[in-house]
């Protein structure tokens, strides 16, 4: 009796530590204001595997915005897409297949052979000029330190990324593209007759989880970027380099434990009046600085105060858009001090509140675009 208590003692201390240390970096932060409300290693350079795909499906997503692909689309697959491994679709090479199929078994079922599809389709049949793409839209949204070699994340020793910018560029896509962020919740996929679960195991375990993406490779381990809503607040959690997929959902599911807990506690570090993230004294539990060195969430100088009329045409800005009316009416009051101009609250089908200004010629919505980005608001053309 006594030697089967020791070793039921001995399994639980095996157990209970388990998940202290497992992974590589991880990050928690609110995805409306940027703050960090927990992170460690974030800054430091890792394997991003399949959590490249977000990448690939957000410049496919500027391509629907854009009018450059349509969801009804067929894409045709070449024989480097068809040889793609070792996850994928099995297509053949001369085959075609819809994009909104190809959003979807991305999204879904982490296609590396479709990820080369998208990418051959979207920039003159070469994956890497797409990856090439990846890296100059990467480091305008604010990446620091991310480099792309491919579409999909298989292993390059050049193909490199951090919590911070998967966090990043994972935030952009939500903001950018509201309307296509449901595909990051699918739970499972039929195509052709067989059936893809979704690696994103939040989806079904924790409550108020809506995405995102898994990514594994033997030199980048198990990682995985997951978002959840509670109330009006909405996170988002990255985990790079977990030792399995049990560590990377058990992790993931502490982060954002940890997140919904902090956040209603942290206000007293974070400046609403100067629009700046602030740094807590509390080592234990720190709040560490994230976008506020991002080129989209800089203070703004308020160098317009009169109200800036333009010529009507199709064209619109949007400045972000936001899981709570708040913090759509803050952003409202930052474009007004950048621009001069009233932008209007429009709420969409998902239940975001998008900050737009409508009704411009090509010409002004550039102008407004870039006085907006030099003052610290990302923002992007629509027609």
């Amino acid at each position: 009796m006594r030697k089967f208590l020791s070793y039921i003692v001995i399994v639980l201390l095996y157990f209970g530590n388990a998940f202290a240390k497992d992974y590589r970096a991880v990050l928690v932060a609110d995805i409306d204001s940027g703050r960090v409300l927990y992170q460690e290693s974030a800054n430091e350079l890792n394997y991003p595997a399949s959590l490249t795909k977000i990448m690939t499906l957000y410049l496919t997503f500027d391509a629907l915005e854009h009018k450059r692909l349509q969801l009804d689309d067929y894409l045709i697959v070449s024989q480097s897409a068809a040889n793609a491994q070792p996850v994928k679709l099995g297509l053949s090479a001369g085959s075609k297949i819809k994009v909104e199929d190809a959003i979807k078994a991305v999204a879904v079922h982490s296609a590396n052979d479709v990820a080369r599809v998208l990418a051959e389709n979207l920039q003159g049949g070469k994956e890497g000029n797409f990856a090439t793409l990846m890296t100059r839209v990467a480091n305008e949204i604010g990446l620091q330190q991310t480099n792309f070699e491919n579409s999909s994340g298989l292993p390059n020793d050049d193909h490199l990324s951090t919590a911070r910018d998967i966090a990043l560029l994972s935030m952009a896509v939500y903001k950018h593209f509201p309307q296509y962020w449901k595909y990051f919740g699918i739970k499972s996929w039929t195509y052709n007759g067989k059936t893809y679960t979704n690696g994103n195991r939040l989806l079904t375990t924790y409550p108020g989880c809506d995405g995102m993406k898994t990514g594994f490779t033997n030199k980048s381990k198990y990682s995985l970027v997951a978002t959840a809503k509670r109330d009006s607040k909405h996170l988002i959690a990255v985990v790079l380099g977990a030792d399995n997929k049990d560590v990377r959902a058990s992790v993931a599911t502490e982060m954002l434990d940890l997140g919904f807990s902090k956040i209603g506690k942290s206000t007293t570090n974070y400046d609403y009046q100067n629009n700046t993230h602030v740094v807590s004294a509390n080592q234990n539990n720190p709040v560490a600085k994230y976008a506020q060195d991002a080129q989209q969430y800089k203070p703004i100088q308020k160098t317009q105060q009169h109200t800036v009329k333009y010529s009507s045409g199709g064209a619109g800005v949007q400045f972000g858009a936001f899981s709570s009316y708040e913090s759509a009416k803050n952003q409202v009051k930052r474009v007004k001090n950048a621009t001069g101009l009233n932008a209007t609250i429009e709420q969409n089908d998902g239940g975001l509140y998008r900050v737009r200004v409508n009704g411009l010629t090509d010409g002004d919505a550039q102008k407004i675009k870039n006085t907006a980005s030099a003052n610290g608001i990302d923002c992007y053309i629509f027609h």
